[in-house]
């Protein structure tokens, strides 16, 4: 039996996981998420598609937001001493960004939406970088037809 699957997890479908993560946190987001979890429990993020603050990653407390078929799961963020942190973004949404990888971080300054890091004085932020050929290919994003290597297939 094949180890990866080239379709992203959706709320209604398990599947197999690529060994390629599409998300990854910086150490000082995983310290707010640290504190977060503490007083509201487990976590989650739905990567916002320009509602309230952007496209800024909005954290929820598990439940609060609702995801749907309409919704990929991305990837779980591991933190240290709290539950893993799964990572949605609407499925519309993840067609621009299927060759991405996002990092989730933190700064300083109040976001303008209903995440739980506002009253913080924080506010977590998407960084993005393109996924080389080794995670596009393990992803099952690389064409299979005639033409140069690394070409993606956006068909």
């Amino acid at each position: 039996m094949p180890d990866t699957d080239d379709r992203p997890a959706t709320h209604s479908e398990p599947t197999l996981r690529p060994a390629t993560a599409r998300v990854a946190v910086t150490p000082a987001a995983g310290e707010l998420l640290r504190s977060l979890a503490a007083r509201h429990g487990p976590l989650m993020f739905h990567q916002s598609g320009g509602c309230c603050d952007g496209s800024s990653p909005m954290c929820y407390p598990v439940g609060m937001f609702m995801t749907g078929s309409g919704d990929v799961l991305l990837g779980a963020l591991e933190v240290d001493g709290i539950a893993p942190v799964e990572v949605y973004m609407s499925r519309s949404q993840f067609e621009y960004w299927k060759y991405t990888h996002l990092t989730i971080d933190v700064v300083d300054g109040r976001g303008a939406g209903f995440s739980l890091e506002v009253p913080e004085g924080k506010r977590f932020l998407t960084r993005s970088r393109m996924l080389d050929d080794a995670e596009l290919a393990d992803l099952g994003l690389l064409s299979a037809g005639p033409g140069p290597s690394g070409v993606p297939d956006v068909g």
